[in-house]
């Protein structure tokens, strides 16, 4: 994977990029909207935004799972990934369904890596089909996850 700036994007993928909603039932995402809006001073716009960003470095872990590529979200992300699996019982259902009856377990280290590895993440995400929020991601590069080293975690 050759590094990227911050303004280089990726571009569709034939057939578009995999939609993030298309992951979760329509009562789901909107029960995860309303619980992020409640627990974190974020309008809708910005919930939607964070969460289907979850979605999509959530399927990507699942999908990548066993290549140890140490791939985590940010802080930012990170928040939407929380939530959702708060919500044990739709987490766990989602794990069932797109982790072939599997628990994706999130199992983050205590000392934050500084180390790229967020920026790595969104490229994964982005080669995995999904479109990826830049600004988003960006705002955690240099805060990078607490992901084990030489691990599969989330």
């Amino acid at each position: 994977m050759t590094a990227t700036t911050s303004t280089e994007r990726y571009a569709s993928p034939p057939g578009g990029w995999r939609d993030p909603r298309s992951f979760v039932a329509p009562d789901v995402w909107e029960r995860q909207i309303a619980l992020l809006v409640r627990d974190h001073p974020w309008d809708r716009v910005m919930a939607e935004r964070c969460f289907g960003q979850a979605i999509a470095y959530l399927i990507t872990a699942m999908e990548k799972h066993g290549q140890r590529l140490e791939i985590g979200c940010g802080p930012l992300i990170d928040r939407a990934v929380h939530g959702f699996i708060l919500d044990t019982r739709n987490y766990r259902e989602f794990c069932a369904k797109y982790f072939n009856g599997q628990f994706l377990e999130h199992i983050p280290e205590v000392e934050f890596k500084f180390d790229g590895s967020v920026q790595k993440t969104a490229h994964v995400v982005a080669g995995n089909g999904f479109e990826v929020d830049w600004s988003l991601w960006e705002a955690d590069f240099a805060k990078c996850t607490p992901c084990a080293p030489g691990t599969d975690c989330h």
